[in-house]
């Protein structure tokens, strides 16, 4: 998958929950829930994005471990949201698996570039 392609993929899910949001109920539990959501599931785009415009391979890995904290935090409250049957698991599964892909693809993606860059000094230092 390209960056666009995950960009597109990312933004893809930030719409997804916006709408998951509006439909939650409107209680004191699923206010507060939907307020913590709506910020940590529409972040990651944005944080992706930011890091696609990453200065140096040391500023894309702290953009990405950004997104993959977001990521993380959304997957917490998707689980919250399930347990507690605020809606239907059914419905909120798809999300959720989305949710753990992402961060599975932004965890391998901190890591081949942690071993790229070390690949690359090892490299320096031999010439």
């Amino acid at each position: 998958m390209n960056k666009d392609e995950l960009r597109e993929r990312m933004t893809t899910f930030a719409v997804r929950i916006v709408k998951m949001v509006d439909s939650m109920p409107q209680t004191t539990a699923g206010l507060a829930i939907a307020r913590q959501i709506v910020r940590s599931g529409t972040s990651p785009s944005a944080n992706y994005r930011a890091a696609c415009l990453a200065k140096s391979d040391k500023d894309f890995i702290n953009k990405l471990k950004m997104v993959e904290e977001e990521l993380d935090e959304t997957s917490h409250w998707l689980d919250i949201i399930m347990r507690s049957n605020m809606m239907n698991t059914s419905r909120l599964q798809p999300l959720s698996q989305e949710c753990n892909e992402l961060l599975n693809i932004i965890a391998k993606s901190i890591i081949t570039t942690k071993t790229r860059m070390v690949a690359d000094e090892q490299a320096k230092s031999k010439n």
